[in-house]
């Protein structure tokens, strides 16, 4: 189950389609665009592509706090990749504009997180541990 915490429509279903593409079977439970929603949905996550800079301001990085205190793996999708660098949250962060292959992997790699099994990083990706 995947939560896509993203202001820009286009983006999300752009990331959405990804998603869906993608041979891992993931199911996206919806698309929030500030910090209230995203935690609300957040509850039934395994998943999140947590943009930084949202709908309420530069609430991305506590969005991913949140949701990885709650067992969810965050993957941070942003253009701005040093604000996320040194929090010690999430799994990691890739730069926008992100392609639709690098959205797979990064689905992939935090499907692997979740289970515990061996991850590789995908191409541009910066992983946090």
């Amino acid at each position: 189950r995947v939560l896509i915490v993203e202001d820009e429509f286009l983006i999300a279903m752009d990331i959405e389609d990804s998603i869906m593409q993608a041979e891992d079977e993931a199911d996206v439970i919806g698309i929030a665009n500030r910090l209230d929603d995203a935690i609300a949905l957040g509850r039934s996550a395994d998943v999140a592509f947590v943009d930084v800079n949202l709908a309420d301001g530069q609430t991305g990085p506590e969005i991913g706090r949140r949701l990885s205190e709650n067992g969810v793996v965050v993957i941070f999708m942003t253009a701005n990749p040093e604000v996320v660098g040194n929090l010690g949250v999430g799994a990691g962060v890739i730069s926008k504009p992100v392609p639709q292959d690098a959205v797979e992997q990064c689905l992939s790699y935090a499907i692997a997180k979740r289970a515990g099994t061996h991850a590789v990083t995908p191409i541009g990706m910066l992983p946090f541990d």
